[in-house]
């Protein structure tokens, strides 16, 4: 099988479903910063933190690539049995946030990223998943999004923050903080 089909050659893809768009469509938009996003967690996972997080970044990846699977269907046409989010999904980031956030001190200062390069990649994934939250936002009010994408979307950028303040303080790293001017 060829990697290379010639077909977006013109600059368009096919949605699942075969609805040809414009490379640049709001839907490619939303699934390929999805994508982005989810080569940022490969990065997070390899590096040297434990395996606990190890397994729930994987399935964190698996999750957007069942969104990235939503996100590229034509609502309209697609008659493909799509994997779906559930509920669950969610929860898990938010027990895994309450477990971290359990170990960590009390928040009272908003956190810049930085102090080591691991936490550098989790502020990464965190502003690229608000990226995506936002396209994928703006592609809701035009068409068909399961709301749920919306939901998990928003929660990992959440816990992406809280996973990069937990791995500063498993690394001894430096959280700096920010102390507005005035």
């Amino acid at each position: 099988m060829k990697i290379y089909t010639k077909t977006g050659d013109k600059g368009t893809t096919a949605l699942i479903g075969g609805t040809r768009v414009a490379k640049h469509h709001l839907r490619i938009d939303s699934y390929g910063t999805v994508d982005e996003l989810n080569a940022y967690v490969g990065l997070i996972r390899d590096q040297q933190i434990s395996d606990h997080y190890k397994s729930v970044l994987k399935e964190i990846q698996d999750r957007l690539f069942t969104v990235g699977a939503s996100l590229a269907s034509d609502p309209q046409k697609s008659k493909m049995v799509i994997p779906d989010l559930h509920e669950a999904d969610i929860e898990l980031l938010e027990k895994e946030m309450d477990k971290m956030n359990d170990e960590l001190p009390m928040l009272k200062h908003f956190v810049l990223p930085g102090g080591h390069t691991t936490v550098s990649f989790c502020h990464v994934a965190r502003t690229v998943c608000r990226r995506a939250e936002r396209l994928v936002v703006e592609l809701a009010e035009e068409g068909t999004v399961n709301e749920l994408v919306i939901k998990y979307l928003n929660r990992l950028s959440d816990y992406f923050f809280v996973l990069g303040r937990k791995l500063a303080s498993d690394l001894n790293a430096d959280e700096y903080i920010w102390i507005p001017r005035v």
